[in-house]
């Protein structure tokens, strides 16, 4: 979320540092917690479902990354 404040210090558009917070891989707890604190600091935000794009994201980035190494390995 640091990061995120930061380069909307330069950025023309700015960007929703909850966003990144929600890709991390825990789902979707992770996705609830964005979309509990967007909801305290504005009671009509709904960003439950835009969280969960990232969460689900990194999920399945992982386990394709996960898949592509396993098979470059040779593992069987």
């Amino acid at each position: 979320m640091i990061t995120a404040k930061v380069m909307n210090l330069f950025m023309t558009v700015k960007i929703n540092p909850l966003i990144g917070s929600a890709g991390i891989a825990s789902v979707p707890i992770a996705a609830r917690v964005s979309h509990i604190v967007a909801n305290q600091a504005n009671p009509h935000n709904h960003l439950i479902f835009h969280a969960m794009g990232p969460n689900l994201a990194g999920v399945f980035g992982t386990a394709i990354s996960g898949g592509i190494m396993l098979a470059l390995l040779g593992v069987q």
